[in-house]
């Protein structure tokens, strides 16, 4: 395949129309169960000494405790937004060691409100059938906003970082755990193309962001203190679980004789790739960005 028409393709990629983001999630929730317990749809963080390269939700919880740290807000009646949200893992682990926080979601997929929704009962968290790029909240009235694995369905675009600078109040932090693309996308080799290709193809992405036009883009909208953490070795470990986790869930289909859902299929496929796209490590990382009003 000539480099010219991987960048044909790629061209007309535009694999994250919103409704294949709703049947993407209304349809892979199954699998992220597989994936983890605690329904953390997202990659971990590996501590030596602290987390169990073993058990994949140790790593995906000590992510979701990192969000937190780098929040730095007052434990106590303080409201954050989870921007793409899930079912609601992150929410839960946050409301769970912190139960006087406020914790609010938004997903586009009816049914990740609906069951997410049962998961919060009893604690201060609530999901709500929203764009994270035109919530309804209110200017200047979260006190913390995250975004883990969300961002790139919107191409971590502009309008979704303006969104997130509008609803934060003056001094309080955005924080993205995400993947990027270290070049721009007509940079990448034929390899690094066609892995990024079947990524965005498998979980519906629309690009991955450069890293340095996204801080730019964060400057230019009025964040400041802005940190750009390259952890990519530190999530490695749990990415590392892909390969071991497509085979376990294939077995147990195949055990119980159910037949696998195209989405499935799709989702597995992107999660294959996800492993593949991280070993150009000149072309993607995994970065936690915090950023400020």
């Amino acid at each position: 395949m000539s480099t010219f028409t991987v960048l044909q393709k790629l061209q007309l990629r535009k694999s994250a129309t919103k409704e294949k983001i709703i049947q993407f999630y209304d349809e892979a929730t199954e699998d992220y169960e597989f994936w983890s317990k605690d329904f953390n749809m997202h990659f971990g963080y590996y501590i030596p000494f602290k987390t169990n390269l073993f058990k994949r939700d140790s790593m995906l919880n000590e992510m979701n405790q990192q969000i937190f740290d780098r929040l730095n807000i007052p434990k106590k009646n303080s409201l954050v937004a989870d921007l793409g949200c899930g079912i609601g893992g992150t929410m839960r682990y946050g409301l769970r060691k912190y139960p006087l926080l406020h914790i609010i979601g938004v997903t586009l997929s009816p049914f990740q409100v609906k069951e997410g929704n049962k998961r919060l009962q009893g604690i201060n968290g609530l999901i709500s059938e929203e764009n994270y790029c035109d919530t309804s909240f209110k200017s200047n009235s979260v006190s913390g906003a995250y975004a883990i694995e969300s961002f790139c369905h919107s191409g971590h675009s502009t309008k979704a970082l303006q969104e997130a600078y509008r609803i934060l109040k003056p001094n309080s932090r955005l924080v993205i755990a995400d993947a990027f693309l270290k070049k721009d996308a007509n940079q990448l080799c034929v390899g690094s193309n066609y892995c990024y290709e079947q990524l965005c193809k498998g979980w519906s992405l629309e690009d991955l962001g450069n890293i340095n036009e996204v801080k730019n883009t964060l400057k230019q909208i009025g964040f400041k203190n802005i940190s750009i953490e390259d952890v990519s070795f530190r999530v490695a470990p749990s990415v590392l679980h892909v390969p071991f986790a497509i085979t376990g869930f294939i077995l147990k289909k195949l055990f119980r004789k159910e037949s696998l859902k195209p989405q499935s299929w799709k989702n597995l496929k992107g999660s294959l790739f996800a492993l593949l796209s991280g070993l150009h490590m000149k072309s993607f990382g995994y970065y936690l960005i915090t950023a400020e009003k």
